[in-house]
């Protein structure tokens, strides 16, 4: 995006009170360390850990608690379900960083965000199991996001993406899937030898586009089946979710450092789930906070 250019209030809508339209934060309250959460409710679990509040803002479901925990100042940020929220959370804390909101134009000097997803998952290969901590090192989204912004070939993995829709046979009225790594840097500080690192599959959807059939028929009832057989680089697709494509995708194209950790709460091949997962996720939310 050329610097000079001005931004029209209908592309980036900022409230009366100088915030951003969905998730109502101000430039001056955002953090540099941020954790995202899908569930709304997570957000007061997390922030209960911090030993300062600096604020508590909801927003739909957008709900942001900061503070300092450890003498680190972090946010914590609920993005609801699906990848589309996920765009508006991070191209909205994006523009709080880099967009001056008073003339309407890119600042001159860059702001990196580190941006740690902590989620729940489903587990396609028969090693992972309930409670197991994985990290998205790579992110295949199925909602064709990323594919709406010009230069995703350049952050893309594109190798990978060739090979799994020649695998699966993808269906070509489905958006083609993208691929992207989560942030070396952030793995690193984050994953140890408590959590896998994995090739992880971001649904567009819960039910059928993970393969789960209630009253409707599948359009590709193999398709589990054609994923968890893949092998790219002799490493399998090792989990579900829904986010961490599109978070790792908009993330480098902005200049963002961000990853996805899930822990997982249902065995797919062994049809197992557990309900009772959060003292698990209490547990990752824990390790994160401590090595963020």
């Amino acid at each position: 995006m050329e610097n000079n250019r001005i931004i029209p209030p209908s592309e980036l809508i900022i409230n009366e009170d100088g915030s951003v339209f969905h998730i109502h934060l101000k430039p001056e309250q955002l953090r540099d360390n941020i954790i995202f959460v899908g569930d709304p409710g997570r957000v007061d679990m997390v922030a209960s850990y911090f030993d300062t509040i600096d604020y508590n803002i909801s927003s739909r479901e957008f709900h942001a608690i900061a503070g300092t925990y450890k003498g680190k100042q972090l946010m914590v940020l609920s993005h609801g379900i699906g990848p589309d929220n996920i765009e508006i959370c991070v191209t909205e804390l994006d523009a709080l960083a880099n967009i001056d909101f008073k003339t309407r134009k890119v600042k001159p000097e860059h702001r990196t965000l580190n941006i740690v997803r902590i989620g729940t998952s489903g587990s396609l290969q028969e090693n992972l199991h309930i409670g197991d901590f994985v990290i998205a090192e790579k992110g295949t989204g199925f909602d064709g996001i990323l594919n709406f912004y010009a230069d995703r070939d350049n952050v893309c993995d594109l190798e990978f993406e060739k090979q799994f829709m020649e695998h699966t046979n993808w269906n070509k009225t489905w958006a083609a899937p993208y691929t992207v790594n989560a942030d070396e840097s952030l793995v690193e500080k984050i994953g140890r030898d408590d959590m896998l690192r994995g090739y992880t599959i971001a649904a567009v959807g819960f039910y059928a586009p993970q393969g789960r059939m209630v009253r409707l028929r599948l359009t590709d009832p193999k398709l589990n089946e054609k994923i968890e057989n893949f092998r790219y680089n002799g490493k399998p697709i090792t989990n579900f979710e829904m986010e961490s494509a599109c978070l790792q995708g908009l993330s480098r194209l902005l200049g963002h450092r961000a990853m996805t950790v899930c822990c997982i709460i249902a065995e797919r091949r062994l049809n197992n789930a557990n309900t009772d997962y959060k003292p698990k996720v209490r547990k990752l939310v824990e390790t994160v906070l401590d090595r963020i």
